[in-house]
């Protein structure tokens, strides 16, 4: 396995659940993910890799940060993809964006579909209609990155 996946496995993970269950996602995770894509794109194509990482860490952050500013979605979630974006890269981040966006929305029905079974529990602060996206964000770049290690075959 590379360490891109020893970084996107535990690291999306540890962020879905603890948005499931306590509604915000660690700083230390998403700041693992920048510094472990910097590094590992950096060890690959030295400058020019650290620099996609960068690049994909922005485009990450750029495509969920309107929804924040909307009120749409949390601090963390744009964090969440900016870490991922650095992991998979400038390339990759767009198509990870896609794959959240399917599995979004079939999280969010499901997700909210139990809640209204009275299956579903809000925790402390948590508004009616919140649904925790960092499952679907890892999820998405779980896809990209498996598609991103087809490709490189």
């Amino acid at each position: 396995m590379s360490p891109e996946v020893w970084l996107a496995v535990p690291l999306g993970l540890a962020a879905s659940l603890e948005d499931v269950v306590r509604h915000r996602i660690s700083n230390w995770i998403p700041a693992t993910l920048l510094a472990g894509g910097v590094l590992w794109q950096g060890r690959q194509q030295s400058w020019r890799g650290a620099g996609t990482a960068l690049l994909g860490a922005v485009a990450g952050f750029a495509i969920f940060l309107a929804l924040y500013l909307l009120g749409k979605m949390g601090g963390g979630d744009v964090k969440l993809m900016a870490g991922f974006g650095a992991l998979l890269g400038a390339g990759s981040v767009l198509e990870a964006a896609f794959w959240t966006a399917i599995s979004g929305a079939l999280w969010a029905a499901a997700y909210l579909g139990l809640g209204a079974l009275g299956r579903g529990g809000r925790s402390k602060g948590e508004t009616a209609g919140s649904v925790p996206y960092a499952p679907s964000i890892t999820l998405g770049a779980w896809l990209a990155l498996l598609a991103k290690a087809g490709g490189a075959r």
